[in-house]
């Protein structure tokens, strides 16, 4: 599945690619192979964002009856069965799919792992010759190859670390959880942005970059949702 996908996603980023290259000047630094990436993650994240708006919704409704979980938990902790019974109860009663929320990541997962695959492959999934691919220019500002790793560790791999650091701090802020679970979450939202920082030192920066304009697209994208969730929220008050 992820070479059907890889297939599909190369294609677009080599028809952006043409584009990009056939209608504008290289802008300084910026190859017109830099331009192209950042372009095909947009528009990547336009693809999936109906999956993350419903992603974030399903996170929001889940703050909200938390606590009556909780306190159910709480007060049937030694009756698993009656515990489970009022649990679902309060699912129904709210309209709510305890696996809503895994449901769209598990749906992206295999896309974005393609998509991953096709940035670490190019000559395989977009240019299919090598020697089309070795006489194009792919630097990006102080990057003189998106082929080969960021020569700076404070670079792109630092910014995709702060950027993923941000993002889920976005997608958690809100969720209230009892303490150990929120011990967890902040261990991995420190653990992951260090895991993606050691990781973009050794990848090519063209991942490195595709990762940190995706970042960046669904921090603009988690604003936009916790705002209009909120106001959403005040309004059936």
């Amino acid at each position: 599945m992820t070479a059907f996908f890889g297939n599909l996603l190369g294609g677009l980023l080599k028809l952006v690619y043409d584009f990009v290259s056939s209608t504008t000047g290289e802008i300084g630094s910026i190859s017109h192979y830099a331009i192209a990436i950042i372009l095909t993650t947009i528009i990547f994240r336009l693809i999936l964002l109906p999956l993350s708006i419903y992603q974030s919704r399903s996170t929001k409704k889940m703050a909200e009856i938390q606590p009556k979980i909780q306190e159910i938990q709480k007060k049937y902790k030694n009756d698993p069965r009656t515990q489970q019974m009022k649990m679902a109860e309060v699912y129904r009663e709210n309209k709510y799919n305890p696996a809503s929320g895994c449901l769209p990541l598990l749906i992206q997962l295999p896309i974005i792992i393609a998509f991953f695959n096709v940035l670490r492959d190019p000559v395989r999934f977009v240019f299919g010759d090598p020697n089309l691919y070795e006489t194009i220019n792919k630097s990006f500002l102080w990057i003189p190859n998106l082929e080969l790793p960021d020569p700076y560790m404070w670079g792109l791999p630092l910014i995709a670390a702060l950027t993923t650091y941000l993002q889920s701090k976005l997608m958690t802020g809100n969720v209230k959880a009892d303490p150990q679970v929120q011990s967890t979450q902040n261990m991995m939202n420190l653990f992951v942005p260090f895991l993606i920082f050691i990781s973009a030192r050794s990848f090519a920066a063209g991942l490195a970059l595709y990762w940190v304009v995706s970042n960046l697209f669904q921090i603009v994208q988690q604003l936009i949702i916790n705002r209009s969730l909120g106001i959403v929220k005040e309004e059936t008050r």
